[in-house]
């Protein structure tokens, strides 16, 4: 039987922007992790570290879409390099106002530049989509792409927390400057596998923006809310670890959960499901609120984690789907800035879940945290089940077949 997987890199220069798509895409779950690390190690304050990385996250959920927009009208070739300049500029800044100590203000300022980062998860699947649009290799392509976001936040966050505390506390966000430079450099090179400026809309009249669509909002809805599942499940995790008096073990749990999800995307990229696609994003919401019940039945770390193991099983999958019906319903020349609303709604989801967790468990205990996850998946449904109404009646939405 082929591997699905190794026939995608058989098109010419695939290898090559999917590498330079990995470095690229590398710095954005570093930068918020080290932004909290080096500025607890340097002022001291968490309560400010949390603000400044909240200020990077927030800004960079907001234009990444609107840079990714103009991206769709102008080209990558075009936009990158100028976005990527901005933004490493606002790290330099940051690390230049944490060293000398200068006002607050600035590190906000430096944060709010930072978070001109562009999307280059959607950079990357939107090559892809020009090699293999109307192909069932689509789907694989998706599905390599949302495991290979998983790998980066497995690998990001660490990599810049050690890189902090073992060499200097500037080293995580440096990292992460020089990464994205290098990423993008070596992206935006490769001018043969760039989506063509015609299919990206420079000379379409429609300006609006694709998140006016209400299949587009429901999935964005539903991203965010899977979002917060993923920061519940951090949050709690950890205070659960500490309170067991385990807290290395938190990394461990983490790693299951984030390998679950990256084996079951890979098993289901490798798939040639015929099933509409309206139906899979139901089965997926329906899953995916239904692994999260386990988690209130955890007393133990083991028992954490093979909930969270549970809990993950379906959170690539379910996004796969996302992306696919996004590749569907936008027009071609929108294709990057509707997958990075997703990718928006999802970062959002994330830092909501983390918040809004940390408080409940601060007030209620872990247990109680872990009904914010369940909540979460229960909204999951509702959007899966919402998005299902509404899109049943597109003949489009057929899976692609051989």
């Amino acid at each position: 039987m082929t591997n699905p997987y190794r026939t995608l890199f058989t098109a010419p220069g695939s290898k090559g922007f999917a590498l330079a798509g990995l470095l690229a895409r590398l710095p954005l779950p570093m930068t918020g992790i080290g932004i909290i690390t080096m500025l607890a190690q340097l002022r001291g304050s968490y309560a400010l570290a949390g603000a400044v990385s909240a200020a990077f996250v927030l800004t960079y959920a907001l234009l990444s879409p609107q840079i990714s927009r103009l991206v769709d009208r102008l080209g990558q070739g075009r936009v990158l390099p100028v976005t990527t300049a901005i933004s490493v500029i606002g790290l330099l800044l940051l690390l230049v106002s944490a060293w000398w100590q200068a006002p607050y203000w600035t590190l906000f300022i430096g944060a709010l530049l930072a978070g001109f980062m562009p999307s280059m998860s959607a950079m990357i699947r939107a090559r892809w989509t020009a090699i293999y649009r109307e192909q069932p290799s689509l789907q694989t392509a998706y599905a390599l792409e949302t495991v290979l976001d998983e790998v980066t936040f497995i690998a990001g966050p660490p990599l810049s927390v050690g890189l902090c505390v073992i060499l200097f506390p500037q080293a995580g966000p440096l990292a992460a400057a020089l990464l994205l430079m290098l990423g993008v450099s070596a992206l935006v090179v490769q001018r043969e596998t760039e989506p063509p400026i015609e299919v990206q809309g420079a000379t379409t009249e429609d300006s609006g923006t694709v998140i006016r669509l209400v299949s587009v909002r429901l999935l964005v809805l539903l991203m965010m809310a899977m979002g917060v599942i993923v920061g519940t499940v951090d949050i709690v995790s950890v205070a659960f670890a500490e309170q067991r008096g385990q807290p290395a073990a938190a990394s461990l749990v983490l790693s299951v959960y984030a390998i679950g999800s990256c084996l079951a995307g890979l098993l289901f990229g490798a798939l040639k499901l015929q099933t509409p696609l309206h139906r899979l994003l139901l089965l997926g919401g329906l899953a995916t609120s239904i692994t999260t019940l386990p988690l209130l039945l955890v007393g133990s770390i083991p028992a954490l984690a093979v909930a969270v193991l549970i809990a993950g099983l379906f959170f690539a999958p379910t996004m796969i789907v996302a992306m696919s019906l996004v590749e569907r319903l936008v027009p071609e020349h929108r294709l990057t800035e509707g997958m990075t609303w997703l990718l928006a709604g999802l970062n959002v989801g994330v830092a909501l879940g983390a918040a809004v967790s940390g408080q409940v468990v601060d007030e209620g205990g872990v247990r109680a945290g872990f009904f914010v996850a369940i909540c979460a998946g229960a909204l999951v449904l509702l959007m899966a089940f919402w998005g299902h109404q509404h899109l049943r009646s597109h003949d489009l939405l057929t899976p692609h077949v051989a």
